[in-house]
This record gives structure tokens, sequence and C-alpha cells, in this order.
């Protein structure tokens, strides 16, 4: 009886093993396409609920990937969610707390702020010492691939990212939007070559030609791409024909008679319905479908792994001014979720994943060990921060874990030195001009409003501790009272930001949303071509 159990338990292995879908069987080798855009807020998309944006493309990717709705940034502005992506580590691991070019010290004065804070140092160049995700990957013979933004440094402390792993660079180098403020040809890029048949075309579309030529080129070789969006970065801009139609769509859904509410320290706009900013999202959705439509013509889809991502959150406050991120609070810059949830994208091609969503708390530093897991690399660099997801990938959990954030800056959107953490369903705000605490339970309140930290004492004092343990460990770079703060002359700082500056942003609006808007002649230099 044993003997037959075993022939028959033996029988069935072997018909279990013949009868599983290939398509679940990791490729060795796969390439990956790593697609991340600048500035898109959390439900900028339609795949994560907006109504007003449209992205069919990403649509589309979404539906055969999986979506982590608790997809997290490692920092709330740019260069420093760049280099977690990079190096797998949190910001106070690689030193890059603030967009790279941003003031810190006594310099901080010379934005006339007058803040109870000079902000701390920081790194300015993503350091040599740490692996790369394109080193990593180059080390096991994938031909790498940069194009777009970098932000991580320049040619004048040896960091572009031909410096960090990439062997092409098609437009990355030290700034952080478009060169000359153009998302129309011709760039002025050094790093792009201006042609002249290409006069009208969108940057992002040109990025998308570039980083097809590169995977055209090495098709028959394993290859990682880095797509980088300059988009949808101010300075905000589109076509006519994109403007009208998101024009006329913002005048069906109806026109608010306001645009904009005060949050604690800037306006914030209360509707997505930035005809321009919508248009943006087009082109930089249009790109993505022109990549993934040559993937598809070269029969690489089936062995692309593909990420898209956002650095941090959209803009609601600051620069353009250009979305609103509801239920979320906040945008970029913000310490609140509008600032660092992000749509969080994984297409793996054996993984029948049909646009399922997960609701794990995941961040940007997972990324890399993440796709050196699935590329099936073993050699991963030591004391990484983030964790491999294939194991949610795959269907099984992961054990719960604390999410950080630090931050010892004043935000050009709005935020405020900070430190923050999240584990489970709580997250904790710690603010460094002050010492005071906000708590919340985000399963329950996703919008942040009701602050539990005098509620929940024991479950604040839980979570400082823990972040404090977190702090001092990592070594963390901090924010230092000011002695020439200036109480009235921050106080006349708020009131223009309610009165003068309210008043300008309503008024260009209004001029946006008007039908005769014009912006200049030829549209941004998009005239000759949509």
């Amino acid at each position: 009886m044993l003997k037959f159990q075993k022939v028959f338990f033996l029988f069935l292995a072997i018909l279990v093993a013949g009868c599983s879908s290939p398509e679940n069987q990791p490729i060795k080798d796969p390439n990956i396409l790593f697609i991340l855009v600048d500035d898109l807020g959390y439900s900028d998309v339609g795949f994560m609920g907006s109504d007003f944006y449209e992205t069919p493309n990403l649509d589309r990717l979404a539906s055969r990937g999986m979506i982590f709705t608790n997809g997290y940034a490692a920092s709330a502005v740019c260069s420093p969610s760049r280099a977690s992506i990079m190096t797998g580590r949190y910001v106070t691991n690689h030193g890059i707390t603030d967009w790279i070019g941003a003031p810190e010290g006594e310099d901080w004065r010379s934005y006339k702020r007058y803040s109870k804070l000079l902000p701390a140092a920081y790194a300015h160049a993503l350091p040599s010492e740490l692996i790369t995700l394109p080193e990593a990957f180059k080390a096991e013979g994938y031909q790498t691939f940069f194009a777009g933004k970098w932000h991580l440094g320049g040619e004048e402390n040896q960091s572009l990212p031909t410096d960090h792993g990439f062997d092409q660079n098609k437009g990355g180098f030290h700034v952080g939007s478009p060169a000359n403020g153009r998302y129309f040809s011709p760039f002025s890029n050094p790093f792009l070559a201006d042609l002249a048949e290409e006069k009208g075309m969108s940057l992002s579309m040109k990025l998308a030609q570039e980083t097809n030529a590169f995977i055209e080129q090495h098709q028959d070789q394993k290859f990682l791409a880095y797509l980088s969006f300059y988009a949808v970065h101010g300075p905000i801009q589109t076509s006519e024909s994109k403007w009208k139609h998101f024009r006329d769509k913002a005048e069906t859904k109806g026109i608010d008679s306001t645009g904009f509410e005060m949050e604690r320290i800037l306006p914030a706009r209360k509707h997505q319905d930035n005809p321009v900013y919508a248009g943006l999202i087009e082109q930089m959705d249009d790109a993505v479908g022109a990549v993934i439509s040559k993937l598809e013509a070269l029969g690489l889809m089936e062995n692309t792994i593909i990420v898209f991502t956002s650095d941090n959150g959209g803009v609601v406050s600051g620069d353009n001014y250009s979305t609103n991120l509801d239920p979320l609070r906040g945008g970029k810059g913000y310490q609140w979720e509008g600032g660092i949830r992000v749509p969080y994208l994984i297409y793996v091609p054996w993984m029948n994943q049909t646009g399922q969503k997960n609701s794990s708390p995941v961040t940007g530093a997972d990324f890399l060990p993440t796709l050196l897991d699935l590329a099936g690399i073993k050699t991963i660099p030591e004391s990484l921060d983030g964790k491999s997801l294939k194991p949610i990938l795959t269907g099984k959990e992961m054990e719960e874990r604390a999410l950080f954030w630090h931050y010892p800056h004043y935000g050009n959107q709005g935020g405020e030195p900070n430190s923050t953490i999240r584990k489970g369903d709580w997250k904790l705000i710690h603010y460094w001009e002050d010492g005071r605490k906000e708590l919340y339970q985000l399963s329950t309140d996703i919008s942040e409003l009701n602050d539990l930290s005098q509620v929940n004492k024991q479950k604040t004092s839980e979570l400082s501790q823990e972040l404090m343990n977190w702090l001092k460990k990592t070594n963390a770079n901090f924010a230092s009272q000011d002695p020439l703060y200036q109480a009235d002359s921050a106080a006349l700082v708020n009131l223009r930001y309610r009165t003068t500056l309210l008043q300008r942003l309503e008024k260009e609006r209004r001029q946006m949303l008007s039908p005769d808007f014009l912006p200049n002649k030829d549209w941004w230099g998009s005239k000759t071509i949509d």
C-alpha cells in the first residue's frame, strides 16, 4: 500500500508539473523597462481613479500588472526619492535629503521666508561608493540606458548617469526641469540632439523615441532601459488641441467659481480641472504608448518587466499648482499622504496579475531588490533598506515592517521639516520646529483630518520611539534653530500667501479655462505638430 501511495503521488507531481502554465515560469534574463514620471500624483492617472486626466496606455498596462495602492516614494521631493530608487536605500543612508540645488543652512535666508529653522546640509550628488540599479544589472551583462531627468548631480561632480552604471545617457544632467523651460523642440538639452524634422515634437515623445532606438538596437541582448520623464514637472505646457479637449471637458463637468483653498501654509488646488496639466499628462501617456508599441512590435513584451511610478506626489501647492489628489491631503513637498503616496505599478510578463490591487505598504527603495530578485540575480548589494516584493507578486504576504521618511527642510510647496513613520495602519509625523506630533489611522482616515496623537498616547509614544531610534541608527542630518528668526516678518509672508498669492492664482486659473486662452503665438513651440 505504501509503495502504491509513493507511485501515485509521484505520478500526481509529474501531472501537475506538466499542466502548469508556462506563463507562471520565470524568464531567464528578462529585460527591464523602468518608467519614472516627475511630480505625477497618486490619483493623476486613470487606473488610480482620475476621471479627468486620460491615460489609456497606462491603464492598459495596469490591467496586465499589479497595482500597489499603498505605494510610496521615499521622499516628498525629487532628488532624494530618485536616489532611493537607484540605491535601494532610505534618504538618511544615501545623504540626499532635499532636491539638489535647494539652499541649506544660512543660505536659506536668501529666500526671505523667515523660518524658525535653518535647513540641514545634504549630499549634492549620488555617492559613488553606493552600488546603483544599473551597476548591479551591468555587472550581470545587461546593456543599460538612461533617458530624461536625472537631477542626481552633474559633470562638475562626476555624477552623470554614465558615472553610475548607464552605458548611454539621453537628456540627463544636473537640472530638475526641462532645459530652458521647453517641453517642445528645440529642447536645448546638452545631452539631446535637436533635429530639424522634430520641430514641435514634445519632450516626452523625444525621450520615448530615444528609448525605442536603444531597444531596437539591443533587442537581441538583455537590457535595462530607464525612461525618466521630465513631465509632468513645471513649467506645464501642452498643445492647443490637447488644451481645448480638456478645457471643454472641464466645462462639461462643471467649472467651480473658485479653484483654490488654503492649506496650512500655501493655497492648494481644489479640483482636477487644469487643462494644460491634463494635456501634459496625456503627452506622457502617448510616449509610454509608443514604447510599449515598440516592445510589442519586436516581440519583447513577454520578456520585459515594466515598472511605472512617480518620484513624489503631484503639485497641489507651489510651482504651477497643477492638480488635486483627493482623497489624499497635500501634494509634492508635503508630509501628508499626497506628498509621498504615488502610482506604483509592476508588470511581470510571466505573472498573470490582470490589474490586481495590493494594499501592502511599499516604498521606492524596494524596486532595486525586487528587480534583481525577479531577474534571478543573486548578487544583491548589502545593507539595503528596501525589500524584494517578489513574495507579494507571487501571491504571498510580507512580514509587517515600518517605512520611514526624513525631510529636515522647508518645501517650496508648503512642506515643513519633519520625520515620519508608517507601520501597519498607523502613521506618525514628528515636526522639528516645535516637536509636535500628528498621528493618523490611515485605514479609517486616508485624508489625515483626525489627529489622534492626544487620543492614543500609547501608539504615539511607541511610534515616536521607533522613529527616533531609526534616525539615530542612520545618523540622520537635522535642521538647526535660526537665531535671526523674525516672527513678525514670517507672519507678513503668510499673510501674502492668503491674499495676494491666492488672488493671482484664481486669476490665472480663470484665464487658463477661458475659451480664448492663448499662452503665446505658437503654443510653447507645439504649433507645427501635436
